[in-house]
């Protein structure tokens, strides 16, 4: 039975509204923790959750061999990489700045679909160069350091959560799926648990999580257990109710609302590039989606 239009804004609501609070309450739970750790043990509570979420609707059930590339495929780039590369940016650069920037995803879809051979309009093309453009402005160039090395790094790591999320989206699309999203979900999550776990010490042998500290606890309750598992089964329900276009697009309201949360919740503040910047960005995503609804 399809949800009905009014729950499914309402869930849409509800999806932008925990995606939007969770890249500052991210940037909090950084403080107690490194990042690889940090990921890890949020895909550790996802995993639980989703597990949990499962097998109280009745619908769990061991992933057909036919969705095993797309369990790996989204638990290895759009859950371990973002994860990892997300909290690898925050580190160095503002939430919400961060999160507009992860937010390119769209934007790598475009180039990555005309290497496959998919057929791109020209309002495509054009929307990923006002896109370039606003992560441009959004480097602020006049007073980027290129000596300042962590800046550096958190660009390239948000720019690079991205394209991992951009590279899980174009098999997705092409993927014919058995079960449904929401039941390969902690398959997922544990394909995303078992690699960060192996990556956390290997790449951050002085790691470490502060299980003392209320900001860890703050974040990974949040994120991990709560915004993850609940927006993840909203944004399917919406996708199941509402076109296509109107989820994509009304999607864009998570970056914008990442950066006024920034504001209460980390004292960020807005300046001109990040004002300007976000909103070529957000503008060029738009483009590129209504081209390719």
């Amino acid at each position: 039975m399809r949800t009905a239009p009014r729950i499914a804004y309402l869930q849409l609501a509800l999806n932008i509204v925990l995606f939007g609070l969770s890249w500052p309450i991210i940037k909090i739970g950084l403080e107690a923790g490194s990042p690889l750790w940090f990921a890890a043990a949020r895909a550790a509570l996802s995993a639980t959750a989703a597990f949990a979420l499962l097998a109280c609707l009745g619908r769990l059930a061991w992933p057909p061999r036919a969705d095993w590339p797309i369990v790996l495929s989204v638990g290895a780039l759009q859950l371990a990489c973002f994860f990892a590369f997300t909290n690898l940016g925050l580190l160095c650069l503002p939430a919400g700045r961060s999160s507009v920037l992860a937010y390119t995803a769209s934007l790598w879809v475009v180039p990555l679909s005309l290497l496959i051979g998919e057929r791109v309009g020209a309002r495509a093309v054009f929307g990923v160069l006002l896109g370039i453009a606003g992560v441009v402005v959004l480097a602020d160039p006049p007073r980027f350091d290129w000596h300042d090395s962590a800046v550096v790094r958190g660009h390239l790591w948000l720019l690079l959560s991205g394209l991992a999320w951009a590279i899980a989206i174009v098999h997705i699309r092409r993927h014919r799926w058995r079960l449904t999203p929401l039941d390969a979900l902690p398959w997922q999550m544990s394909v995303a648990t078992a690699l960060l776990w192996i990556a956390a010490p290997l790449a951050e042998p002085a790691g470490y999580l502060d299980i003392r500290a209320r900001e860890l606890w703050i974040g990974l309750i949040y994120i991990g257990a709560f915004a993850g598992p609940i927006a993840t089964w909203a944004a399917i329900s919406v996708n199941r109710a509402l076109p296509p276009v109107v989820g994509s697009m009304a999607m864009l309201g998570v970056p914008l609302l990442s950066i006024m949360s920034s504001v209460v919740l980390v004292n960020e503040p807005i300046t001109l590039p990040l004002t300007i910047g976000a909103a070529l960005v957000i503008a060029g995503i738009a483009i590129v989606i209504l081209d390719r609804r």
